[in-house]
């Protein structure tokens, strides 16, 4: 009797057999040099600058519909690629090929007392699956990132970017393939959708690990439904404290650079909180900015009382607003009595991704940065430093807020596993 595949069937073939040519390509990018993987590295610059023209069009499409379809403009900011950000898309490429590569370095070693040499050693997870939504650059950083890691990468960057990933792909295999190096080592199943991506959560032993880029739903789909190891990235409802002994011109600045600069990504702040001495005279001068920069500030009972001083408006607080990432021009504000209700407020509130913390006193910003638990804090300085590129790792896989084995940026470093060496000379235990 002849069995008819079904379409669930049918897509469920087709996507592990993408995993499964992932991990076949996965292999000889184990072994490859540091000069192999840095030549494909250059070749997928070059090529991304000569396909300039070709990905804004695709990407043009996307915009379009998006458009079309009531996209809100934050996520059509994040959606965007001109010549411009492609050309620095292309330089963070390079910048990657110029960093060390993991692989093969030694974490720790020691001579144990019947002289067996031991090394702990960074080796490649193998293939990555990569989950993430209306960010085509991230397609890059992402492919990136896991070549120079040694490790194979399986793509899903949603509908909303489907024209843009699709030719990007298209430009970094073709690369691959004229470097020497297995086109099939970048791979996407943006074709299969949503159905898809439930596949690719459950391809264990084809995929070593997960890693989800988006929104608090898609986190927790794959949270939710994955039988391969997560690696969880965090929503960024970050928070910025002024303390009683801020530098109260530096903290304006860090307050509005920290919401205003780009309000759409993860790490803006969503909270600022403010010591209650500052109340009656700083507050209503940072409201004010806020007010100007075209921020809509949701305020508790203090905090309204210094808009209504400052004559600018402000809505009430809410718990939704607390816990909100907004993904625009809005804060929730807050007054405190200390630096421990800050940080009572911050546990109860944050995602765990960045909160900053404005002080010249140095016994409350040390208590802050010890009593904190995310995985970045700041002193003095805005939240939206929390970057791969401004921490010096050329890109990031994303942010990630867990505890297991990554936390905060994830670069090369943290794309990699370790494997322990045992150096004998014909040693038996006895």
């Amino acid at each position: 009797m002849t069995t008819v595949a079904t379409p669930d069937t049918t897509l469920a073939d087709a996507v592990l057999d993408v995993c499964r040519r992932a991990k076949a390509a996965s292999r000889p990018l184990r072994v490859a040099t540091r000069a192999t993987k840095d030549a494909a590295l250059q070749a997928i610059a070059d090529a991304l600058e000569a396909a300039t023209d070709r990905i804004v069009a695709a990407n043009g499409r996307d915009l379009d519909r998006g458009r079309a379809e009531g996209t809100s403009e934050h996520l059509l900011d994040r959606l965007a690629l001109d010549p411009a950000r492609i050309a620095a898309i292309a330089a963070a490429v390079r910048e990657v090929a110029a960093l060390p590569d993991p692989v093969g370095e030694v974490v720790r070693g020691s001579t144990l007392p019947n002289g067996l040499r031991l090394r702990q050693v960074r080796v490649p997870m193998g293939v990555l699956g990569v989950v993430y939504e209306a960010r085509p650059n991230v397609t890059v950083d992402v492919a990136v990132l896991a070549l120079k890691s040694g490790n194979a990468v399986v793509l899903r960057g949603g509908s909303a970017a489907l024209e843009s990933n699709t030719v990007l792909v298209e430009v970094v295999r073709g690369a691959l393939e004229s470097a020497g190096l297995p086109a099939d080592a970048v791979t996407s199943i943006d074709e299969h959708g949503r159905d898809g991506v439930g596949v690719l959560l459950t391809a264990r032993g084809l995929v070593d690990l997960l890693v989800p880029r988006g929104g608090a739903d898609l986190i927790q789909r794959v949270v939710r439904e994955a039988t391969v190891p997560v690696i969880e990235t965090g929503v960024g409802n970050c928070h910025v404290y002024v303390d009683a002994s801020a530098d109260l011109r530096q903290a304006v600045e860090v307050v509005l650079n920290a919401k205003t600069s780009r309000p759409s990504v993860c790490n803006a702040a969503e909270t600022v909180l403010v010591h209650s001495a500052l109340a009656a005279d700083f507050l209503p001068t940072l409201l004010s900015a806020l007010h100007g920069a075209g921020v809509v500030l949701h305020a508790d009972e203090r905090a309204a009382q210094a808009a209504r001083a400052a004559g600018v408006p402000a809505q009430a607080v809410t718990e939704a607003d607390w816990a909100a990432e907004f993904h625009g021009l809005e804060i929730a504000v807050g007054v405190v009595d200390s630096v421990q209700d800050a940080v009572e407020h911050i546990g109860r509130w944050s995602s765990a991704h960045t909160e900053a913390v404005l002080a010249t006193d140095v016994r409350v910003s040390d208590y802050f940065c010890a009593a904190v638990d995310s995985a970045v804090v700041a002193v003095n300085a805005s939240t939206r430093f929390t970057d791969g590129g401004e921490f010096g790792l050329g890109a990031e896989v994303g942010i990630s807020t867990q505890k297991l084995h990554a936390r905060g940026p994830m670069g090369l470093g943290e794309l990699t596993t370790t494997t322990w060496q045992v150096l004998g000379d014909g040693h038996v235990r006895v």
